[in-house]
């Protein structure tokens, strides 16, 4: 789908300032709130606009330590260990990959005591052969769309 300069300019304004109503964005971008309001749904239905809740710490819900868990699974086995990851509530994010394993885990722990505990429920899984883990020291860049929205905008602004 494509996204143009005002669709770039809602953007921001929703990442920039997410607890904004809908009238107070179209006064900021000086535009109609109908406008608006059809941008928002446009976006949305095109799956631009995946959802409008909080962003959540887990380090503030009390798990500090992150890390990556890449887990070999044996074949034919890949759907049953993803729908099992969906009952370990440490597990925040998990993505089938090409390379060296076949799912890759986001784990969040309290401790690296815990850590090793939600590992260790890993391996037990019917179908998963081996695990290896990175645990991640310090987040470099944090979780972000707004640079790659304004690539796209200006990419749609000069035609290409």
């Amino acid at each position: 789908m494509a996204v143009d300069a005002l669709d770039t300019r809602i953007l921001r304004l929703l990442i920039e300032q997410p607890r904004t109503s809908v009238r107070e964005y179209a006064r900021l971008l000086g535009v109609a709130r109908g406008t608006l309001q059809a941008r928002l749904d446009r976006l949305e239905r095109d799956g631009v606009i995946t959802g409008t809740g909080p962003a959540l710490s887990p380090a503030a819900l009390g798990h500090p330590v992150l890390a990556f868990v890449h887990l070999e699974v044996t074949q034919g086995h890949l759907v049953e260990v993803g729908d099992a990851l969906a009952a370990v509530p440490e597990i925040i994010e998990a993505f089938s990959t090409t390379g060296g394993g076949d799912l890759l885990t986001r784990v969040v722990a309290r401790d690296n005591g815990h850590l090793e505990d939600v590992i260790q429920r890993l391996i037990q899984l019917p179908g998963v052969v081996r695990t290896r883990t990175d645990v991640a020291l310090r987040e470099r860049v944090a979780h972000r769309v707004l640079p790659l929205v304004e690539a796209v905008g200006r990419a749609a602004g000069s035609g290409s």
